[in-house]
């Protein structure tokens, strides 16, 4: 019988852990709660360009530091979509300082899970605007429970992975590359 209850208590338990802690699969790699950003994204077979690009802008020891950090993460998929050559260009030493804007135009400070993000958009009758680390803005809006992003020339990009969590703040992953002013 003791047993019996010992089992029930840690079935019990486990089902009461808060999904927040649940570790994700990006990109074919589990992501751990216990590494950081930069840690994560390397392991992802999707995110080979973010991470080239992170290390080519100088920007992996801030994305390694302690944060907390949002990061909306485009897959190699959305880097695919921009028009030719772009990401080449991005990525030459000279243009170092639009590929900094580029990448952290995709950081906000601070850490925001889908539900915050979602009660921000509700609070806003709509939609949120987040605070980038570039100094631009970035409009967050639903439609129903699945949320997506704006950027200041008007693109648009969904949240395809929420809440991955991070030892330094949380990651969304996002289909479509966010370019600033």
């Amino acid at each position: 019988m003791k047993k019996l209850f010992i089992a029930a208590f840690a079935v019990l338990i486990c089902a009461a852990a808060p999904k927040a802690y649940a570790q994700k699969t990006v990109g074919g790699a589990v992501m751990s709660p216990a590494k950081n950003i930069v840690q994560n994204a390397s392991g992802s077979k999707d995110h080979t360009t973010l991470v080239a690009a992170i290390k080519a802008a100088g920007l992996a020891p801030t994305l390694s530091a302690a944060g907390p950090y949002t990061v909306f993460a485009p897959t190699n998929e959305a880097f695919a979509k921009l028009p030719a050559g772009t990401v080449d260009n991005l990525m030459k030493p000279a243009n170092k300082a639009g590929l900094i804007k580029t990448l952290t135009y995709h950081v906000v400070s601070g850490k925001f899970t889908s539900a915050d993000l979602l009660t921000k958009v509700k609070e806003g009758k709509g939609k949120t605007e987040l605070s980038t680390l570039s100094g631009g803005t970035i409009t967050v809006m639903s439609q129903g429970a699945k949320l997506y992003l704006v950027d200041e020339k008007g693109g648009k990009s969904w949240i395809t992975i929420n809440d991955v969590a991070q030892s330094n703040g949380v990651v969304h992953v996002v289909n479509a590359v966010l370019m600033p002013n």
